[in-house]
């Protein structure tokens, strides 16, 4: 999972009607000046997406402690969803209908710039990288976000 610098945000998901609550207070950590004017409201829209599509995921089909993350950084959000199932790999609906659902990490591939899972000692985390919607993000910034860490666990 990336490391970025930026505001750490973080819930506990219990169960699958507070998603519509926590998204709700996401939605309004991103459309505070500081983050809006800073992101597009096309990014903001996506990042609350991909929330939704990876929690509504973490809670079907991993269970557990679920627990959600954001880290607003410089030029983009790192989102992370971590469930108590890390032998239970996120799979991408394959020649299904999409009438039928499924096709939520085919959506997160699509709205982020990067994403990947990994496991944990006891945890699974899902996560993805997506872009603020500017361009304008100083060279400076960009090339101050740190490279992606091994899928690697150590233990010390």
């Amino acid at each position: 999972m990336p490391s970025v610098p930026g505001d750490v945000w973080h819930w506990q998901l219990e169960a699958m009607h507070v998603v519509s609550r926590v998204r709700s207070d996401l939605r309004a950590r991103i459309a505070h000046p500081s983050v809006s004017s800073a992101s597009t409201e096309d990014a903001r829209d996506g990042l609350l997406l991909v929330f939704e599509e990876l929690a509504s995921n973490a809670l079907r089909h991993g269970g557990g402690d679920v627990r959600a993350l954001v880290v607003a950084g410089p030029g983009g959000w790192l989102l992370d969803l971590s469930d108590e199932a890390p032998d239970s790999p996120p799979v991408p609906a394959v020649d299904r209908d999409p009438a039928l659902g499924g096709m939520g990490l085919h959506l997160v591939a699509q709205l982020s710039t990067t994403f990947g899972w990994e496991k944990r000692p006891g945890r699974k985390h899902v996560w993805a990288r997506l872009p603020s919607g500017r361009t304008d993000v100083p060279e400076r910034q960009r090339s101050q976000l740190p490279e992606p860490r091994s899928p690697e666990v150590r233990r010390d």
